[in-house]
């Protein structure tokens, strides 16, 4: 079969590798339809994420086919349409039980870091039953696989870990697509105030189109003065970090109101200052988080019911042969205006 390897740092090639085989009982072999590029594939490409080894087949969304299952897998048969969650789950452990798939003594984010992942002919799923969402016939492909990781990600490391509320003030640093991603969630609560910041105009005029009331490009203006003319000098309820630098991070600080919350979405390869000299007295808190994709099934229903059109976050399509075209892309993207890419395998 045809995968994506990476092959240390800044290096990856379309290689031919064996089929992967049942390897425990509760696996499931899957014949990828459609997947994507990630972020994070970037950052192991840059180096930040360690425990992703050179050989390793890179990607950890995506849907397709059941193609083959282990005798103890029994929700799912061969020739049935699938989700593949990024993060899989044993369904058992203390971490699984607390709902913290992302902690999974024996999964967590693995697909494409520590086990082969997405980004080939096929791919096999540890924890088959617990880690795969049946989908409906008339399901649209293409939109289902941002559920794969960036909506639950967005959502539940932003949206809910950074407490947006009815009639709140939210800014999310980032107009990539995990803020975007942040953006279409965020708006099922109703926050008075969706304040976007990032450096690319083109970015930002998508935010606005997703719903964004104000938008911000940091090159030009003082995001931090414009925050506070916009809110009345307090600053924001909700600072959601989209980006994963140091300069974000820092800016959600110097934007985030007394009793706020600073939610951290950003992939952070380098140390961040906390400013306590300025924080200690403000009441706010800092949460950090690893998607868990337990919202999956929630997002499911919403996609079913139109009431989010993941399909916005889309900009390009290309065949699995075309791949190392489709990171170029991405790679680019300030001056392509990618945003999420298709892979059809």
């Amino acid at each position: 079969m045809r995968a994506l390897v990476y092959q240390g740092s800044s290096d990856k090639a379309l290689e031919q590798r064996p089929i992967p085989e049942i390897s425990a009982s509760t696996d499931a072999i899957m014949k990828v339809t459609r997947t994507t590029i990630c972020g994070t594939d970037l950052r192991i490409l840059n180096g930040d994420v360690p425990s992703c080894q050179p050989g390793r087949v890179l990607g950890h969304e995506g849907l397709g086919v059941v193609h083959q299952i282990g005798p103890s897998v029994t929700t799912f048969r061969p020739g049935e349409r699938v989700l593949i969650s990024c993060i899989t789950s044993c369904g058992k452990c203390v971490y699984c039980r607390k709902q913290m798939y992302s902690h999974c003594t024996s999964g967590g984010w693995i697909l494409g870091n520590k086990i082969d992942g997405t980004q080939a002919e096929y791919v096999r799923i540890p924890y088959a039953d617990t880690s795969l969402y049946r989908i409906p016939d008339d399901a649209d492909d293409e939109a289902l696989v941002m559920l794969s990781d960036i909506l639950p990600t967005g959502f539940e490391c932003g949206v809910l870990n950074g407490k947006v509320q009815p009639g709140g003030t939210v800014a999310i640093v980032g107009a990539g697509p995990i803020g975007l991603a942040a953006l279409l969630t965020a708006r099922f609560y109703s926050p008075a105030q969706i304040i976007m910041i990032d450096l690319d105009n083109n970015r930002l005029e998508v935010a606005k189109r997703f719903g964004a009331t104000e938008t911000i490009n940091n090159t030009h203006a003082d995001a931090v003065k414009a925050v506070m003319s916009m809110t009345a000098g307090f600053g924001v309820d909700t600072a959601i970090e989209a980006v994963g630098i140091p300069a974000t991070f820092e800016l959600c600080e110097e934007l985030i109101a007394p009793g706020g919350t600073i939610a951290n979405i950003g992939v952070h390869g380098t140390k961040v200052d906390l400013h306590l000299e300025r924080l200690w007295d403000r009441n706010i808190s800092i949460t950090t988080r690893l998607v868990d994709t337990f919202s999956i099934p929630m997002l499911l229903s919403s996609l079913h019911s139109r009431k989010i059109d993941a399909k916005l976050l889309i900009t390009h399509r290309f065949r699995l042969d075309d791949i190392l075209d489709a990171y170029e892309t991405l790679s680019h993207a300030t001056d392509t205006r990618a945003l999420k890419v298709i892979i059809e395998v």
